[in-house]
């Protein structure tokens, strides 16, 4: 490994992929005074990627990124990583004292045992954050809560590279990762269907601009939600519409509607939402006792 202390603390970096999480990640240490000494790019766009965000970096294979690197982030897809730690674990790559970090939300340690078993200090680091592989992504850090799991006498490195990125640390146990992950994702890419879903309704029902049409109430209603997300009240307290109001006839209408369209337009997967989302809501609102559980009933059978 090189050594790189210009500066108290400062580490050499190596990226093994240089996808979009990967090449911002290791831009936004390198602004903080960290060196990234090679990269590992397969495809032409990654290519790309690093020479915008990492200039002057050079691309490597991943094993030499190793040999070089106190520090290697492994940011290759979800599925890739087991293989890619222990390849480099068979050719005698991995170094004790490295510290070898990955950024899936799924995997926790267990993925980088081989490494753990030669030496290195295993971290899992997850930035619960969208990314786009550009620069706008370095401003986004900024206030991002990123999940952290490592043995216990190394979660301090892992937060205080957290913190230098301009994160919020949060310590996640090991054995809740797939759980953490299993959150975000149902959060933010359901959130997204849910929009391209109300937006083709908007579009069919003659909305010449979905988005702008949708944007106040979305963000109100999503503002409403995330204020009672930390537990100042239960986010089903700020529902509006046919479900608190126990509007059965309007649930049945919409349900009518929806099945139409369905059967036009070949998308089965806008009524299937409603029904199943819908009686979520109901159960939610019964239990916070803003409907009654007669009133439920009759809300689940017009869903039906």
């Amino acid at each position: 490994m090189s050594q790189h202390s210009e500066k108290p603390g400062r580490l050499g970096i190596g990226v093994i992929g240089a996808g979009r999480v990967g090449a911002v990640l290791a831009s936004a240490l390198r602004a903080t005074g960290h060196a990234v000494v090679g990269v590992s790019a397969v495809s032409e766009l990654s290519h790309e990627r690093a020479q915008v965000l990492l200039p002057g970096v050079p691309v490597l294979e991943p094993q030499e990124i190793v040999e070089r690197a106190e520090l290697v982030l492994v940011t290759v897809p979800d599925d890739a990583i087991a293989s890619v730690v222990g390849g480099l674990a068979e050719l005698g790559a991995w170094q004790p004292g490295q510290i070898v970090v990955h950024t899936s939300g799924a995997h926790g340690l267990d993925v980088l045992a081989p490494a753990r078993a030669r030496g290195a200090i295993p971290i899992a680091i997850h930035p619960a954050m969208t990314f786009t592989g550009t620069s706008l992504d370095l401003s986004r850090l900024e206030g991002a809560t990123f999940a952290v799991t490592a043995p216990t006498p190394v979660l301090p490195i892992g937060q205080a590279l957290v913190v230098e990125l301009g994160g919020e640390p949060v310590i996640i146990d090991d054995s809740q990762r797939g759980l953490y992950h299993a959150a975000l994702a149902h959060g933010a890419n359901h959130l997204v269907v849910l929009v391209a879903q109300a937006a083709q309704l908007l579009a069919r029902a003659g909305v010449a601009s979905p988005g702008r049409a949708l944007s106040p109430l979305l963000y109100a209603a999503l503002e409403g939600a995330l204020s009672g997300a930390d537990g100042e009240h239960d986010p089903i307290a700020t529902l509006t519409g046919p479900v608190v109001r126990a509007d059965a006839g309007t649930i049945t209408k919409h349900v009518q509607e929806l099945e139409s369209f369905a059967v036009s337009e070949r998308a089965t997967d806008i009524v299937e939402s409603y029904r199943v989302l819908g009686r979520a809501a109901t159960v939610r609102a019964m239990n916070l006792g803003r409907i009654t559980e007669q009133q439920a009933q009759h809300l689940l059978d017009a869903f039906e």
